[in-house]
C-alpha cells in the first residue's frame, strides 16, 4: 500500500465495516504507527487525537476489532476495514457509533446452519434434529418434499402466514439434508452467485 499520510497531518480515517453484516461501525484516524501496528497485529489500532496515543480497539473494554481486510480509496489517503467485532463498538454500548443494531434477520440462517452442525457433531438426545439425522439421508429428503408441497398448498390454498411457516419449515429441513451431505445453505448462494447475471 502506497498510503498518504499527509492530507491531513499524518492522519488517515479509517472506516470500519462489519465483514458479515457489512454495517459501518465506526469511524477512526490512524497514523502511519498505527496503521503498520494494525497490520501486524490483526486488531484495529487508532490514533487518539484526545489522548494523543496509539489506541487498540478493545484494550480496556476486551471488544476487539478482528481485522479480516483492509483496502485504500483511489486517492491512497482513506482506509476501509473490514473486520469481525468482539461485543458492541460504541463506548456507549450500543452496537454501531449510529446507534444501529449489528445485525441483519437474513443472517439467523448462517446462525441455524452453525447450530444444526453442532447438532449433527453432538447428537443430543431428545433432539429433533438428531432425530432426523438418524433417520437417514432418504427419510431427511423425503421430509424436504413433504415441506415443499405443504408449502406450494399454502401459497396456492392458504394463508400468508401459514405459507411463511411452511416455508421456513422447507428452509429448516433442507438446511438438515444440506449438512447430511457435507453442504451447507453458503453453497447455495454460491451457486446461486455464480448463475445470477445482472
Amino acid at each position: 500500500m502506497a498510503l498518504d499520510f499527509n492530507n491531513m497531518d499524518g492522519l488517515v480515517p479509517a472506516i470500519i465495516q462489519d465483514n458479515a453484516t457489512s454495517k459501518v461501525l465506526m469511524l477512526g484516524f490512524m497514523n502511519e504507527e498505527a496503521y503498520n501496528k494494525t497490520v501486524e497485529e490483526g486488531k484495529v489500532t487508532f490514533y487518539s487525537r484526545t489522548k494523543n496515543r496509539l489506541w487498540t480497539k478493545g484494550e480496556e473494554s476486551g471488544n476487539f476489532l478482528n481485522v479480516v481486510s483492509i483496502q485504500e480509496d483511489c486517492d491512497h489517503d482513506t482506509l476501509l476495514i473490514q473486520v469481525n467485532p468482539v461485543g458492541p463498538v460504541c463506548h456507549t454500548g450500543e452496537d454501531t457509533c449510529w446507534g444501529e443494531k449489528n445485525e441483519e434477520d437474513i443472517m439467523f440462517l448462517k446462525y441455524l446452519q452453525d447450530f444444526i452442525v453442532k447438532r449433527y457433531k453432538e447428537m443430543p438426545e431428545k433432539s429433533y434434529t438428531t432425530s432426523l439425522f438418524k433417520s437417514g439421508v432418504n427419510r431427511m429428503a423425503q421430509k424436504v418434499g413433504e415441506e415443499g408441497v405443504e408449502t406450494v398448498i399454502e401459497a396456492t390454498n392458504g394463508t400468508d402466514e401459514g405459507f411463511i411457516y411452511e416455508a421456513s419449515d422447507l428452509i429448516y429441513h433442507l438446511i438438515v439434508l444440506l449438512t447430511s451431505k457435507g453442504y451447507r445453505i453458503e453453497d447455495l448462494a454460491r451457486e446461486l452467485k455464480k448463475r445470477h447475471k445482472e
